[in-house]
């Protein structure tokens, strides 16, 4: 059976296909996440280590002449990821209130924008990029938590900045470039890992989604995480186009939004109670943006790689 091949042919397959296999089981059997030992370790709970063990991988394989690449790409992708739009949802903010308009609240709105998912990210890159979109991992890992909600929410006593959280995201990226450059052999040894790695993790995440929150989350969830697709989506292929002056498709994977922020909403209203009543929905329309712009994503940014490569080699075949 061609399982492997089969999955590759769809657009971020490997790690889209085997997310909505773990929401399946979520929603359907999730006793067998229960199930214990090794099987709930990998299953259930191997989406950190397993993306902690690519975030190294990932590290291994820049040289250091890459390194100034690879901070330029992560400015880029945090700008038009997460200060772009959160500037425009403080807008909004301004316009509209907490509450919103039509069912959007602030607290949604602002949480579904600006985190963007480092796991799918690095398997987009890994197909559609090269080791520097890899390596702007950063960008995900700095936006990915609650702290550029809290700041750009800019209320006064919200509670300590998680540095530490941002700083322990980064350690293990910091680790595999000084030992990938120290010794070519680990470099060469951790390049398999995205191919390892990438099914299993991508499970896990989707173990924690449960379908029924497109229900809970309705139609206004599935609204936003379209719109987090086209819009920040966008915003991440024009800055590569325009800034970077790359013809690359794997900006667009930036127009995620990331599993963890699930948690967001509850830990903003811990430190401003005003926050509260918008808990409940706004976290159901954060899982539901999760599910869709894991699931749309990888579509457009496969879209726009085939894209530019019928151009260019229609470009070579008029030159010819």
């Amino acid at each position: 059976m061609r399982i492997v091949e089969s999955m590759q042919k769809v657009p971020g397959g490997m790690m889209l296909i085997p997310l909505l296999l773990g929401s399946v089981v979520k929603t359907f059997a999730p006793g067998f996440l229960d199930y214990g030992s090794f099987t709930t370790a990998l299953f259930k709970n191997g989406a950190a280590p397993l993306i902690a063990l690519l975030i190294l991988a990932t590290g291994s394989q820049l040289t250091l002449k890459q390194s100034k690449r690879v901070l330029t790409k992560t400015g880029v992708l945090l700008l038009a990821k997460t200060i772009v739009p959160g500037l425009l949802v403080i807008a909004y903010g301004y316009l509209f209130g907490k509450p919103g308009l039509a069912g959007f609240s602030l607290l949604a709105v602002l949480v579904a924008f600006i985190n963007s998912n480092g796991g799918l990210w690095i398997a987009l890159a890994s197909r559609y990029g090269n080791a520097d979109d890899q390596g702007a991992y950063i960008a995900s890992a700095l936006n990915d938590g609650p702290f550029f909600s809290l700041l750009f929410l800019g209320l006064s006593g919200l509670g300590t900045i998680p540095w530490s959280y941002i700083v322990a995201a980064i350690i293990p990226f910091l680790i595999g470039f000084v030992w990938g450059n120290l010794d070519p052999r680990f470099a060469e040894l951790m390049k398999p890992t995205p191919n390892i790695t990438i099914p299993f993790f991508a499970f896990a995440l989707g173990a924690g989604i449960d379908l029924r929150s497109l229900v809970t989350g309705g139609a206004t969830g599935i609204v936003i995480g379209v719109a987090v697709t086209l819009v920040t989506g966008f915003l991440g292929y024009a800055s590569y186009r325009w800034l970077l002056k790359e013809r690359s498709s794997v900006g667009f994977a930036i127009g995620t939004t990331a599993g963890n922020s699930v948690a967001t909403p509850a830990i903003i209203a811990e430190a401003d109670s005003s926050f509260k009543p918008f808990v409940a929905i706004a976290t159901s329309q954060v899982a539901a943006s999760v599910l869709i712009t894991a699931v749309l994503t990888p579509i457009f940014t496969h879209y726009l790689h085939e894209r530019a490569v019928k151009t260019a080699k229609s470009q070579r075949t008029e030159q010819v």
